[in-house]
Parts: C-alpha cells; sequence; structure tokens
C-alpha cells in the first residue's frame, strides 16, 4: 500500500513540476511578445489631410471609400532624424512619409513621433510637396537676428519643380523649409528664415 501510495505521490509531483515548467515558459513567451508589439514609429499612427493613418511595419494600404476601388499607400520613406524634440529628455524621431491617392502623384510628408512611457505618439503631417527629391533633414538650433535662442527647429532640405517644369521631369530648384513641431498640437508649424549670419 505504502509503495502503491509512494508511485501515486511521485506521479503527481512529476506531473505539477511539468505544469509549473510550461506555466513559466508560457510567462516568458508572452513577456517577450508583448515588449516585440510595444509601438515604434514605423508602427503608429498620423494625421495626413485631416485623415488617421496607422502604419504597420512603415505601410498602410487602405481605400478612399468603402465602396470606392482607388487605393491610399502611405509608406514610410526614410530620412529619419532621431532628436529630443519636446525636451523630456527622451529621443524623438523626424522622418518623410510618402503617399499615393491613387492619381500620378506621390506626395511626401514630414512627420514627427514623440516617445512616451507607452510608445510614440504620432504627429499631424506637413506636406512638402508632389514627387520631390528628398536630400536632408537636420536640427538647427543657432541665433536668430534679433538674439533669440533657436530650440528644436527642423531643417529640411529638397528639391522641387519650377513653375514651368512638368512634374514628369527631374526636380530641379533646391528648396530649404525650417519647421518646428508644437508638442501640444502636434502640428509643425513654419519658422521665419532669420537665422544670424544666414538666410538660406
Amino acid at each position: 500500500m505504502n509503495k502503491k501510495y509512494l508511485v501515486a505521490s511521485t506521479i503527481v509531483l512529476v506531473i505539477a513540476a511539468f505544469l509549473i515548467s510550461l506555466n513559466l515558459d508560457i510567462e516568458r513567451e508572452t513577456q517577450s511578445n508583448n515588449k516585440g508589439t510595444v509601438a515604434d514609429h514605423k508602427n503608429s499612427s498620423y494625421i495626413i489631410e485631416g485623415q488617421t493613418v496607422t502604419l504597420t511595419d512603415g505601410l498602410s494600404e487602405t481605400t478612399s471609400a468603402p465602396s470606392s476601388s482607388v487605393e491610399i499607400v502611405t509608406r514610410y520613406y526614410g530620412n529619419e532624424l532621431k532628436h529630443d524634440l519636446n525636451d523630456d529628455e527622451q529621443e524623438d524621431v523626424l522622418f518623410l512619409l510618402t503617399q499615393e491617392t491613387g492619381g500620378s502623384g506621390t506626395f511626401f510628408y514630414l512627420v514627427a513621433a514623440l516617445q512616451t512611457p507607452t510608445g510614440y505618439v504620432g504627429s499631424q503631417a506637413f506636406l512638402l510637396g508632389d514627387r520631390i527629391e528628398p536630400k536632408s533633414i537636420s536640427i538647427d538650433e543657432g541665433m536668430t537676428n534679433n538674439g533669440t535662442h533657436r530650440q528644436n527647429v527642423a531643417v529640411v532640405d529638397f528639391a522641387t519643380h519650377a513653375s514651368d517644369e512638368p512634374f514628369t521631369a527631374e526636380p530641379t530648384t533646391d528648396t530649404t523649409i525650417w519647421l518646428k513641431l508644437d508638442p501640444d498640437s502636434m502640428q509643425f508649424g513654419e519658422v521665419a528664415q532669420d537665422f544670424e549670419g544666414e538666410n538660406r
């Protein structure tokens, strides 16, 4: 009797140990998966022309209306720049998106993603132009002509088309635009180009 009891107890202990080990493995896998699903800037939402666009691995494909066959494709383009845009000591991201709305145009937008404890918050998009040639994004924090210090001003350099150039041609007109993000409204505003010693 004691022998049977001992065998039964051993089996119960082995099964219990197996279940505990299995539960720990599942918990570790769940934690790992949860870490992987924290939103980054390529898996966040942005406002483009008044519409919310949610990227998945840097891509969004939707239709212009439920019954429409016109597909709107929004893509992560790049020219990524990391910088603390709202002075919270967190590294935020500036980058470009493109959007195709069914016609021949490819529209380029500047967006920002602010880092928060729960992931990234996307901004409203600022339209740079149709079929431009992006060059660079940088941060300029120089002095203005009136002696004040610029902070977190994004400088976007790109080539665009002159008024007499067709959009099918390569853009040749160098363009620079200064933009600053308002963290409260998550909108970009254009900044006057009055940097001391230079007016690009």
